[in-house]
């Protein structure tokens, strides 16, 4: 099997899972933003599998402060509205999944 990460030095990167494999109870707006992350931030793990409720930084999912700003982009490209560096929300609007994706729910434009 060829590793596509290699030619660009990008690791690929795995994500704690909740063991069950999938997480009943995503929304489509859940689901759709948690493919984004696994995709941008190029993780091994099933956008099904992230809990809505789980922390993003830190335990659970175990994002850093890169993978925010790589996330913020991916946002803006995907949905249309800039997720600001100094904005003092930042700790709440990227708490879980569940919080992230109202966020990009109640600001996109695409």
């Amino acid at each position: 099997m060829t590793d596509l990460h290699t030619a660009t030095d990008l690791p690929i990167r795995s994500a704690p899972t909740s063991g069950a494999g999938h997480i009943a109870g995503q929304t489509e707006a859940q689901h759709a933003l948690a493919s984004l992350i696994v995709s941008a931030l190029q993780l091994e793990v099933a956008p099904a599998a992230i809990d809505p409720a789980a922390p993003m930084f830190g335990e659970g999912l175990g994002l850093d402060s890169i993978d925010a700003l790589e996330l913020a982009l991916a946002i803006s490209r995907a949905y249309g509205f800039e997720l600001r560096s100094d904005d003092e929300r930042n700790q709440r609007i990227f708490a879980s999944l569940r919080t992230l994706a109202d966020h990009v729910e109640a600001n996109r434009t695409r």
